[in-house]
């Protein structure tokens, strides 16, 4: 069985993640610097990376401190380089959640999480791996975007009149290939992204609940 949170306008498309993925422990893809150096950085998801998205935990587990958070965060974005930095943490019950910006062009390039529980940063899943055409496999993609920033965000307005009544669309990143957009109805209650190219919309369902934000600094 295989579960989709990627949502076309008008129909339903199989997806990547869930729960027949995540029966794989040993899935790898090759994601992040190597893509663009050749050094071919190969990150391995395991167990590690799926478990907030499973949200399996021991009854005394508890979250690592938000210093210890950051530093991961920080750790992760240098394997980049130095011209990149986290930009915008958000904290869910989950995962915290960072944008990497490279300061020279002042675009954000990839989405990041750090397991709220285990301290692992890796690369967020979904959009970030299978869209972004920097880093991830849309790559591969030719062609003048199709959607521009207004319209996605359109898009987005329109998907949440059915997924989340009475839900907007606060805050977004213009991403590589992609849009990805905070959405709630009064604070915060998710994110979602959509496709530059297709229009096609994807829920980021492995988050959490929204607990706040938080600075970076050093």
């Amino acid at each position: 069985m295989t579960y989709s949170s990627t949502y076309s306008q008008g129909d339903y498309q199989p997806g990547h993640m869930g729960p027949g993925m995540m029966n794989n422990p040993g899935y790898n893809y090759s994601y992040g610097p190597g893509m663009m150096n050749n050094s071919g950085y190969n990150y391995g998801y395991g167990p590690g990376m799926m478990g907030n998205m499973m949200a399996i935990y021991y009854p005394e587990s508890k979250p690592v401190t938000q210093d210890e958070a950051l530093k991961s965060l920080e750790n992760f974005a240098s394997q980049y380089g130095s011209n990149i930095q986290v930009a915008d943490v958000m904290i869910f019950s989950g995962n915290y959640y960072a944008v990497l910006k490279d300061t020279n062009s002042s675009q954000d390039i990839a989405e990041m999480l750090v397991d709220r529980y285990s301290g692992s940063a890796y690369p967020e899943p979904g959009p970030n791996m299978m869209w972004n055409t920097r880093f991830g496999a849309g790559r591969t993609t030719t062609g003048a975007p199709e959607y521009d920033l207004n319209e996605a965000k359109k898009l987005a307005g329109d998907f949440l009149t059915g997924y989340l009544p009475g839900a907007q669309v606060l805050e977004s990143n213009e991403m590589p290939g992609y849009y990805t957009f905070d959405f709630g109805r009064q604070d915060i209650e998710g994110m979602l992204s959509v496709n530059a190219y297709s229009g096609q919309i994807w829920v980021h369902t492995w988050h959490g609940p929204y607990l706040g934000e938080t600075n970076i600094t050093g």
